[in-house]
């Protein structure tokens, strides 16, 4: 497959401290991209070199064939954004945010009010299209940014944390969209803090910590790494945890044990947390 982002010895520094310490990524044509870390790890200054609102002091950023440093508004052409922050125009119903979309991105007339249509069915928004943005639930909100974004026809869709602050059900929701584009075609390039998001979502993870990429491949793949069972054992106040094969070998060394413990599949946290001794989420 065609590579649709590329960095290259990309170096972002704030002061002394560099926020982005020689990252290397590609990221495939039609990929679902998560990348992954805790707070301060360098996952948003990523993000926003890639989104064209920073420039890395070092290194190459190449999307879609373009330079990030000669070519920022053919970049911003093929690219839609859905920020972690609501952004809508609350006074504007759902289908004026889309209409004024499209309006900024020049889209003639005619194409605007078919994507309008489009989108609004996509997303189930259709019967709320008069309702007030600022009158939406959460879910309905995310919902109408994503599409939002979509407005214009990227080929690539980034987005920060899009489903935080909402409750199970609206997360599904919100997944069951990312599901249906990344399956027409779209590449989707997302930062998470929900473990079980990107397992369900991704292709392709990537792992950040103290600004570099510490870990990055298939998430079932990745795990191997670790290994397909933990049994957790708490012991004097505090977790631990075993990493194994196979069911059958965190059994049998559960049954050696005993006391207080749990058998479970791995996840991509246990990878992290054996990478770097502390969690995902901060």
């Amino acid at each position: 497959m065609n590579n649709v982002i590329e960095l290259r010895n990309v170096v972002k520094k704030f002061g002394d401290t560099a926020a982005v310490d020689g990252i290397d990524l590609s990221v495939a044509k039609g990929d679902f991209f998560g990348l992954l870390g805790p707070n301060g790890a360098g996952k948003t200054t990523m993000f926003r070199m890639m989104t064209t609102l920073l420039k890395p002091d070092e290194g190459r950023i190449n999307m879609n064939g373009f330079d990030m440093n000669r070519n920022r508004r053919e970049i911003k052409k093929t690219m839609g954004m859905v920020s972690q922050h609501i952004s809508l125009q609350s006074d504007m119903t759902a289908e004026e945010n889309l209409e004024l979309h499209g309006m900024l991105h020049k889209m003639d007339r005619k194409r605007r009010k078919q994507r309008i249509e489009e989108l609004l069915e996509f997303s189930g928004l259709s019967e709320h299209r008069k309702k007030l943005a600022g009158h939406m639930s959460g879910g309905m909100k995310r919902r109408l940014m994503i599409v939002r974004a979509l407005m214009h026809e990227p080929s690539v869709l980034f987005m920060d944390e899009p489903t935080v602050g909402l409750d199970p059900s609206g997360r599904r929701s919100i997944w069951d969209i990312l599901k249906n584009l990344n399956r027409q075609g779209l590449t989707v390039l997302l930062t998470t803090h929900y473990i079980e998001e990107a397992e369900v979502l991704c292709n392709t993870v990537a792992l950040m910590d103290h600004g570099k990429i510490i870990a990055q491949g298939n998430p079932e793949k990745l795990k191997q790494h670790v290994g397909a069972y933990v049994l957790e054992t708490f012991k004097e106040g505090k977790t631990r945890y075993g990493f194994f094969p196979s069911e059958e070998e965190a059994l049998s060394r559960a049954r050696e044990i005993g006391g207080e413990l749990v058998v479970r599949r791995s996840n991509l946290e246990d990878l992290f947390l054996k990478l770097t001794n502390h969690g995902v989420g901060g």
